[in-house]
């Protein structure tokens, strides 16, 4: 399965899956959208990213740590 910008949740759970020390409420949205291209399953073109998209990883994430 390859995750696209769309596969919000799927990639927070990733995300917090490898990087399980890192706190999602202070990655700024450069450290995010590197984290997020250098998972293994993510396929989508990097042009389409967002900041909203980003903000919606982030919040994602933040309740995936709850």
């Amino acid at each position: 399965m390859s995750l696209k910008w769309v596969d919000v949740l799927d990639i927070a759970i990733e995300l917090s899956e490898k990087y399980p020390e890192q706190d999602p409420m202070t990655i700024s949205f450069p450290d995010l959208y590197q984290k997020v291209m250098d998972l293994e399953t993510f396929d989508d073109d990097p042009d389409r990213c967002g900041e909203k998209i980003l903000e919606g990883i982030q919040m994602a994430w933040i309740e995936e740590m709850d």
